[in-house]
């Protein structure tokens, strides 16, 4: 486990086959990129870890689920190679998942924003509650949300996609999420949400590993051009937060 304030937490317990990786951070459970450095290694050490079955991807605490990458770190970009390696960061975190041997369930408590929203289409079934709204808000800041569109229009279409990107400053709640694919279940609350996500994932690595893992393969098929496709969407977005637009939208929040 690593704890620090700024760079924020990942721990991870391995019990009955079940991994539960739980991640968070101060800002409403943002990843910094050491952060998402961490959870890319950790899923590729899950997914050669024969004691291991199942991954439960979840965030600490009751409220944001995840806030998406370190806003500190977006407005501090100041050149390409540092743009691109920062878009990067959810590239390298969403691959590691689509790669991974071991299906992924998440478990989402709250709100998710950009990345978050990508982190939760990657996974292969995720539960929420009725606070997990979704929102893209890049294109209000002239960026767009290019890394993780795969991911978002792979579980929930491209419709789902330009809804979510062009209404850039609308929350859309979890029921909507679920009608489009996001979320397999919603439930009222945390305590009924835990209980089936726990009675779940118990029952998911009680099955054949060969099978699961051939499920993966089934689950993401075609999606090998991801490792080049990821990053040179990464590069887009590298770009774009360098232009006036951005750096005019980003100078509102330097203070």
């Amino acid at each position: 486990m690593t704890t620090s304030r700024e760079n924020g937490s990942l721990y991870t317990n391995i019990e009955n086959k079940v991994a539960t990786v739980e991640f968070g951070h101060p800002a409403s459970n943002s990843f910094p990129s050491v952060l998402l450095d961490r959870l890319e290694k950790e899923i590729n050490e899950l997914s050669e870890n024969e004691d291991v079955s199942v991954i439960l991807l979840k965030s600490e605490g009751e409220k944001a689920f995840c806030a998406g990458a370190s806003f500190n770190e977006l407005i501090e970009i100041d050149d390409f190679e540092s743009g691109r390696h920062f878009f990067s960061g959810f590239a390298n975190v969403i691959n590691a998942m689509r790669s991974c041997k071991k299906l992924i369930v998440g478990r989402v408590q709250g709100k998710t924003v950009g990345g978050g929203v990508g982190l939760v289409a990657a996974c292969d079934y995720a539960m929420a509650t009725e606070a997990a709204s979704i929102k893209l808000s890049e294109l209000s800041i002239g960026i767009g949300p290019f890394v993780i569109a795969p991911a978002v229009e792979r579980k929930m279409g491209v419709d789902a996609l330009a809804e979510l990107s062009l209404a850039a400053h609308e929350w859309k709640n979890a029921y909507w999420a679920k009608e489009k694919g996001l979320y397999a279940k919603v439930f009222e609350n945390m305590k009924d949400l835990d209980k089936e996500v726990e009675l779940f994932t118990e029952k998911l690595a009680s099955y054949n590993p060969a099978a699961l893992t051939q499920m993966k393969k089934t689950l993401w098929k075609d999606t090998d051009h991801w490792a080049h496709l990821l990053y040179e969407n990464a590069s887009v977005s590298g770009e774009l937060v360098l232009s006036e637009f951005t750096k005019k939208a980003l100078a509102k929040f330097r203070k």
